[in-house]
This record gives C-alpha cells, sequence and structure tokens, in this order.
C-alpha cells in the first residue's frame, strides 16, 4: 500500500487530496496545526482507518524533526507539501509593509516545504515513488506578473519555485523527483468564491498528474491538468 503524506490536511486542497487518496486506499499521513479542532478532516478519518492524523505546525521546525524521528521507519512515497498562507492584506502593502508578516510568509510557504523535504528525505529514498510535490501559484512566476501587488504571497512562491528547482537538480541522482504545482484558482478559503474550478477538479488534476509522473519531469513547474507554467 502507498503512502503520502499531506500537510495543511484540515480544509481546501489538503483535504481533498487527504479524501481522494484515501479513495485509491492509499496510506494517507494528513498533517495539520490543529488537528481537534478539524471536524472534515476528523469525519473523514473515520470513514477511512487508512488516514492518520499527526499535529504539525510547518512553521516549527523543531516539530518537523519531531515528526521525521516518530516516522523514521515509515517509507514515504509522495510528500505534498501543501500547507500555506497568503500573508497580504489591503493594509500591508508598499508604504505600509509589515516586515514581520512578510517574514512569517516566507517561512511558512518557502522554508517549511524545504525543511519538510529535508528532514523526510530517508522516508522518501525508501518509498516506492520517490516524490515530493509542492503547492505554489502562478502568482510565484515572473513572466506572468502584469498586474503587481500581493508582495508577500508572490515572492514567498518564486521563491519556493526556485527553491523546488534547485532541489530538483540535487536529488535527481538519488532517484527522487520533485514538482511545482499551479493548482488553479480554486474555490478554497484562500481562493474566495469568485474562483474558478473546484478542490475536487483541482486535486484529481494534480493526482493524474502525480501518478503518471516520470523522472525526466523532475524540477517542472505545471498546472493541475499537467499544461506547463511559465517561470
Amino acid at each position: 500500500m502507498a503512502t503520502v503524506f499531506i500537510t495543511g490536511a484540515n480544509r481546501g486542497l489538503g483535504l481533498e487530496f487527504c479524501r481522494q487518496y484515501a479513495e485509491e486506499d492509499w496510506t494517507v499521513i494528513a498533517c495539520c496545526r490543529k488537528p481537534e479542532p478539524s471536524s472534515a478532516l476528523a469525519t473523514l478519518a473515520e470513514k477511512f482507518p487508512t488516514i492518520q492524523i499527526e499535529t504539525l505546525d510547518v512553521a516549527d521546525f523543531g516539530q518537523i524533526d519531531a515528526l521525521s524521528q516518530k516516522l523514521s521507519t515509515v517509507p514515504i512515497d509522495v510528500l505534498i507539501n501543501n500547507a500555506g498562507v497568503y500573508g497580504d492584506n489591503s493594509t500591508n502593502r508598499f508604504g505600509h509593509l509589515d516586515y514581520q508578516a512578510w517574514s512569517n510568509t516566507l517561512l511558512v510557504n518557502t522554508l517549511a516545504p524545504v525543511k519538510m523535504a529535508e528532514a523526510f528525505l530517508n522516508q522518501i529514498k525508501a518509498g516506492d515513488i520517490k516524490l515530493i510535490a509542492n503547492i505554489s501559484s502562478l502568482m510565484g512566476s515572473m513572466a506572468d506578473n502584469a498586474s503587481g501587488g500581493s508582495l508577500l504571497y508572490r515572492t514567498s512562491k518564486a521563491a519556493l519555485n526556485a527553491a523546488m528547482k534547485s532541489l530538483a537538480i540535487a536529488l535527481k541522482q538519488q532517484a527522487i523527483g520533485v514538482l511545482i504545482f499551479h493548482p488553479g484558482w480554486v474555490k478554497t478559503d484562500m481562493g474566495g468564491a469568485n474562483a474558478l474550478i473546484n478542490a475536487n477538479e483541482s486535486v484529481s488534476g494534480m493526482c493524474h498528474v502525480i501518478d503518471n509522473f516520470s523522472l525526466d519531469q523532475s524540477g517542472c513547474f505545471v498546472k493541475y491538468d499537467g499544461t506547463t507554467m511559465p517561470w
């Protein structure tokens, strides 16, 4: 039975990843900061016993190391770095920037996924698929940025893209793959009600790309349907 490890698993894309992989009889390690109030995740875990819920705040690297130690003998086929924050708001803009909020956005969206890959590398090596998938955004694209704004979020996702591209090169000789996803504009708490697609469509597409992944695709930045995205 294959194993997927998902951060930010209590809602939105993370919760939908849990549901779809559980329906395919994968072992699902579902992580979030506060599992107790996460009724949707708890309900899903009651329905699918293959879901294992773990407490993890990806901004706390001590927690990451502790969970890696706890799961030291568990092979992980696919690590999905899904947890993320937006960071920007109407008052936090150029001229009135909250640099602590910017640092936190970079910590969660950029540094934490790299730390996850580093901390769980041995478990990923022990898996059969050996893939690190990262939920980025087209807003991290330099070429696509024609409107500006969202300085915190854009820079954190652009940095994630650059970090994971380098990681793909570094890990390819160990047969470990890296994918960077633009999930589309999705109707989630972050995406809002005006988004174009729902979580089911986005995650179904990304799962299909993951299922058909080959190592020569490592380091690619792709849309949920497999379309190549501009850097």
